[in-house]
């Protein structure tokens, strides 16, 4: 039994045993104590414990500010859906702090899955002057949503080409070549069109290695459609926005973040870098938590010492192999004495940041979850993110992002509404 094939199991046994039992609202939580505590000993849920350091032998000691509920950490194995797994993170986030103790897991595959219909049917509209990849983006997930609704993860693993880990190489492969394919249809000679059996073509390649797409399913004895359960779980997907800082958009207004992964043209509010790090605090002490989208890239970047920071000194750093994107194993193995004791980083400007979105070294390459806010011992504050690279890190999957190199490498962030301070919100003119 796989890692997330016992994380199902173990929520539906909450479920079963409630249902079949007298639970009352004081022993509900001793239950979900127990099970939890099988869970973390397959799990190690450590975003459900206080963390105090990114690695065994580390001198950093973080406090913490802020640290909300999350989910079990997964893997999203060798895909590029991260932006799957960190905003149904997010939303599993939400549902707890609406009162939902033990959510269901949400279907990361469902979401990628109904996303490549729309990134296809856009492509082609577009003649492929648009993206069509594995990435994406915050705002394809209430995209889905509200077009086709949501399913729990246990009615739709999307493992179905023989695997227990999600790769998405093959698929991609053999999708992309009939998109590509449709395209140098049309543009062959003589007057050509595309007949409507196309995207049934194209489903046919999405239900081989995801599974036959899900109109109806049976939950806890319940009939549900996608759209039927989505409604059912009561999350309003206009009461999420997007935030962004950068110097060539007019400040407090909405705009257009020009990379390749905003396919779906998902539109994000601009506010001063002075700000943006600022209501990521604010909403984490109210009990919200944050989507982050950043370039991971960078020398200070660690998955593998749970420490992502931007010393002014970076020539410290000695890097073999990768650690960004896809790999979940952990990624490179980075060496620095500056991922073991704190040191000096770089005072972000606005200047300093833009620089890098317009040479092209600040990139969209990540989607995580800040669930947490820490300091360290000289006061210095880190988010705590949580990752979907597996949990092989010292923090079992999560990681702490200093300010510093959040405020050089977000692109945007990701969060409810109610989130933003009374001022933010008349400051952005939202209603």
């Amino acid at each position: 039994m796989t890692a997330r094939q016992k994380t199902l199991r173990i929520g539906h046994s909450i479920r079963i045993f409630e249902e079949t039992n007298q639970v009352t609202m004081r022993n509900r939580t001793f239950i979900t104590a127990i099970f939890c505590g099988i869970t973390a000993l397959s799990f190690g849920q450590f975003g459900y414990t206080e963390p105090s350091s990114n690695a065994k032998d580390s001198e950093y000691k973080f406090t913490k500010m802020a640290h909300l509920d999350a989910t079990p950490v997964q893997s999203q194995g060798w895909t590029g859906t991260c932006w799957s797994f960190s905003s149904l993170s997010f939303f599993e986030s939400e549902l707890m702090r609406m009162g939902i103790e033990n959510p269901d897991l949400l279907s990361e595959m469902y979401i990628a899955r109904k996303a490549y219909e729309l990134k296809a049917e856009k492509y082609i509209r577009m003649d492929g002057k648009t993206n069509f990849s594995e990435g994406g983006e915050f705002h394809d997930i209430p995209s889905v949503i509200k077009k086709y609704g949501i399913v729990p993860l246990e009615v739709y693993e999307g493992l179905n080409y023989g695997s227990e880990t999600h790769d998405h190489s093959e698929m991609f492969s053999v999708l992309n070549g009939a998109v590509q394919g449709l395209l140098k249809h049309l543009k062959g000679d003589g007057f050509t069109k595309l007949t409507p059996a196309w995207k049934n073509a194209l489903n046919g390649i999405l239900d081989a290695y995801f599974g036959e797409d899900i109109t109806e399913f049976e939950l806890d004895g319940k009939k549900y459609s996608p759209m039927s359960y989505a409604k059912s779980i009561g999350l309003d997907m206009d009461n999420y926005l997007s935030l962004t800082s950068f110097t060539h958009h007019e400040m407090n207004k909405e705009c257009f973040i020009a990379i390749p992964d905003n396919w779906a043209w998902g539109a994000s509010y601009n506010i001063p870098l002075d700000d943006l790090a600022g209501v990521c605090e604010y909403a984490l002490k109210q009990g919200y938590s944050v989507l982050w989208t950043a370039d991971v890239s960078e020398k200070g970047f660690s998955f593998s010492n749970g420490l992502a920071i931007n010393p002014e000194d970076k020539s410290t750093i000695s890097s073999s192999g990768k650690d960004n994107k896809n790999f979940s194993d952990g990624g490179a193995d980075k060496t620095s004495n500056a991922f073991k004791t704190p040191v000096d980083e770089v005072k972000v400007t606005p200047e300093f940041r833009q620089e890098g979105y317009d040479n092209k070294t600040t990139t969209d390459d990540h989607l995580m979850h800040i669930v947490g806010m820490y300091k360290d011992q000289n006061g210095t504050k880190y988010f705590l993110v949580k990752n979907s690279w597996g949990t092989g890190n010292y923090p079992e999957g999560y990681l702490y992002v200093s300010e510093s190199y959040f405020n050089w490498k977000t692109i945007m962030i990701g969060l409810h509404k109610d989130g933003l301070s009374k001022g933010m919100t008349k400051q952005i003119g939202l209603k």
